[in-house]
Formats: C-alpha cells, sequence, structure tokens
C-alpha cells in the first residue's frame, strides 16, 4: 500500500515522501497514529501542490538570498575597538557584533549563527567574512575592525 508520510519515522522515511508499507503496518500503526495518509488520487494531488508550493517558497529565498549577498559584497563594515599594542584587541569581535553593525548601519538582518567566524576577530586589520544565506548562496563582506 502505498502511504504520504505526514512525519519523520526513523527507518521508514521522511515527512511528506511517498512510501510503500505494509497493509497491516500501515492500517494498525501509521493511520491511527496520524503518522500517514493513504496515497490516493485526492491525497496525492494535496501533496504535489504542497510540493509545488515549497518549491516556489524555497526560489524566493534563494532570489533574496542572492539579493542580499550582492548587497554584503559592496560593504564594507568599520567596526572600533579598544586595542593595546601591537594591534592586540581587548575581547574581540565576534559574530554578534558584526551581525549587530550590519543590522543598524546597513539594516539587514542576518543571523549571527549564520556568520562564518572560526573564531573571534582578535587582531586589527582587514577580513574578508563569509556569511551563509540559504543553500549555496554565500555572501562575502569585508570586515575592517580599527582601534579607537
Amino acid at each position: 500500500m502505498k502511504v504520504i508520510l505526514k512525519a519523520d519515522i526513523k527507518g521508514v522515511g521522511r515527512k511528506d515522501e511517498v512510501i510503500e508499507a505494509s497493509d497491516g503496518y500501515a492500517r494498525n500503526f501509521l493511520f491511527p497514529k496520524n503518522l500517514a495518509v493513504e496515497a490516493n488520487k485526492e491525497n496525492i494531488s494535496k501533496w504535489k501542490a504542497k510540493q509545488q508550493s515549497i518549491q516556489y517558497q524555497k526560489q524566493q529565498e534563494k532570489e533574496e538570498a542572492l539579493k542580499i549577498a550582492e548587497k554584503l559584497s559592496k560593504i564594507s563594515l568599520r567596526i572600533k575597538v579598544k586595542a593595546g599594542e601591537n594591534g592586540k584587541i581587548f575581547g574581540g569581535v565576534s559574530s554578534k557584533e558584526i551581525a549587530d553593525v550590519l543590522e543598524k548601519d546597513y539594516n539587514i538582518n542576518i543571523d549571527k549563527k549564520k556568520i562564518d567566524l572560526k573564531e573571534t576577530i582578535k587582531t586589527l586589520g582587514q577580513r574578508i567574512v563569509e556569511i551563509r544565506l540559504f543553500e549555496g548562496v554565500i555572501g562575502k563582506v569585508r570586515v575592517d575592525v580599527l582601534a579607537e
């Protein structure tokens, strides 16, 4: 019996996947627990419409990410910090600070977890920082760390 899964089931399949399940497993486990629906014509057409909607939404998000990546390539962030001798910074510049400056100065809201900073910046100078905006879309922004 073909069924459409409504949730991820370990060892069986992922959500929104059409699988072949035994009649007993489907009727006695999947259907009563609302984990799947039968893959009849009506449910298949609903599933296809949902898949097209998800595909369209992903395409829109990717286009938006490409626009943001283009904006980021033209930006040079200037972050002023207290520094001692030899260009050493007191503390460091973290991904949170970079995200805050992007939002405050350029009105670009980016989650700090998407900023690919291996470790905090602890010296003065310029760096290129990568930002993962979407699957396969990486924006690069130049960060200038300056002494106050």
